[in-house]
């Protein structure tokens, strides 16, 4: 499939003057010549956003507008780094104002080229106004246009030169890798940028520097390199970038984190982030060689303890993911993690997100492997999905999860069909088949390996 059609663009004076000659030549009364503009240039498949849409002579009166013109007289002053500070945070609260547009606004009319040169003139001079910069950085960089914008403006570069600075400054790293999650996300030309400024080499400096003191947005920022998100090209190379943060020890510094325990503040990002570094077996036994499976099974035992459904959560996904491993597998088996599964089934079972993570987790340790399948069955895995499915008809995920499960208990375990088929799971299936479709084939390969011949219908 070749890239979408660009959306068609105008620029403000264009605008401006579309709505002028409504006036002029029509007749018509501002608000009229406004909403008319509006309508006509969106019916035509124009992209509104970043125009002031307001009355002729009235742009300057925008907030964004006006924030951006005293911000830069300021700045080719340099003299003011209050009232710059002042007004970056205004620009920062401006543009993260959920679907107000201001971000788009400030970034079409030269926002982040002069937010750069802030940067620039404020590094090395004031902490306060490097921190209200890259704040304000992190509240434009919206979309890939804002985000190329960043990149021609030599963004990269000039960001890890800061966090070289500044590596002792917990407000300047948080602040730093807000900007780098936000430019790098859907932007893989960015991400191959900070990769080549090796910047995984300065995150793991960082991280066993800091490692005690939480910086979710460094979680954040690791993430977001290792996803997938361009859709503008076929073949991503964060996969590659994974196999390069895992050379360099980003496993022992994040299970690190999860050692600290359900008291961390750091455990769901970093949680969260060790999943997106597990993409091969070799990394996943890494993983695990460090005491990663250890830690997850303690925190899932913490988490169904004390509530926190949350925790429990990615932790299940991060345990779901290791499994992939067959060498961890039989070690998440062998320390009794069926059974903590099933435990923590039992203390969140009003929380079908959960159950749906304890499922696809049990799936994955029963995948081609029947001695787990009976273990999970003799655990009550069996009563879990039956129970769940049950009592949650309407959380379509959950209900795909289960069917998968199922079908992974019984399809080399013949003697689980049999007790699952006499506690009536046929019946619960059809009906998720039938209300779900996303159900549909999980549930129809689930029919089938309970050795049911109508599984297709």
């Amino acid at each position: 499939m070749g890239p979408s059609k660009p959306a068609l663009t105008i620029s403000q004076q264009a605008f401006d003057e579309m709505v002028k000659e409504n006036i002029d030549d029509l007749g018509m009364d501002p608000t009229e010549a406004l909403q008319d503009a509006i309508e006509t240039l969106t019916l035509q498949g124009v992209d509104l956003s970043g125009i002031v849409t307001c009355a002729p002579g009235e742009v300057k009166d925008n907030p964004v507008i006006q924030c951006l013109d005293r911000l830069k007289q300021l700045n080719s002053d340099q003299n003011d780094v209050d009232e710059i500070i002042v007004l970056l945070d205004k620009l920062s609260d401006l543009c993260t104002i959920e679907g107000s547009g201001n971000a788009a606004i400030a970034t079409r009319n030269g926002g982040i080229e002069l937010v750069c040169s802030v940067l620039l003139n404020l590094r090395g001079r004031s902490d306060r106004g490097l921190v209200s910069s890259l704040k304000a950085m992190a509240s434009l960089l919206h979309d890939v246009q804002s985000s190329g914008i960043f990149q021609k403006n030599g963004g990269p570069k000039m960001l890890v030169a800061i966090l070289n600075d500044g590596s002792q400054n917990s407000n300047i790293l948080t602040a730093c890798f807000s900007v780098v999650a936000a430019a790098a996300t859907g932007n893989e030309i960015i991400k191959e940028s900070f990769m080549e400024l090796k910047i995984d080499e300065l995150i793991i400096r960082i991280l066993k520097i800091d490692g005690k003191e939480s910086i979710p947005s460094l979680y954040d920022a690791v993430r977001i390199l290792l996803t997938p998100d361009d859709n503008r090209v076929v073949a991503s190379q964060v996969y590659g970038y994974a196999r390069r943060f895992a050379k360099i020890g980003i496993a022992e510094a994040l299970v690190d984190s999860l050692k600290e325990g359900i008291s961390s503040p750091s455990l769901v990002s970093a949680t969260i982030t060790l999943k997106a570094v597990a993409v091969n077996e070799e990394i996943c036994r890494s993983i695990a060689d460090c005491g990663g499976v250890d830690a997850v099974l303690r925190c899932i035992d913490d988490s169904g303890e004390q509530g926190n459904n949350t925790v429990a959560r990615v932790c299940c996904s991060l345990l779901s993911k290791l499994a992939g491993s067959d060498t961890n597998k039989s070690a998440i088996v062998e320390k009794g993690g069926m059974d903590k599964l099933i435990k923590l089934a039992s203390r969140c079972s009003d929380d079908p997100s959960v159950l749906q993570e304890i499922m696809s987790t049990i799936s994955v340790l029963s995948l081609r492997s029947p001695g787990n399948a009976a273990r999970a069955i003799e655990a009550g895995a069996g009563d879990l999905a039956i129970q769940a499915m049950q009592r949650f008809p309407g959380a379509h995920q959950m209900q795909k999860n289960s069917c998968s499960m199922i079908r992974n208990l019984v399809v080399r375990n013949p003697e689980n069909r049999t007790l699952l088929l006499n506690n009536g799971i046929e019946k619960i299936i059809r009906k998720a088949k039938e209300n779900h479709e996303s159900c549909k084939e999980a549930a129809t390969d689930a029919l089938r390996d309970l050795g049911l011949d109508n599984y297709n219908v």
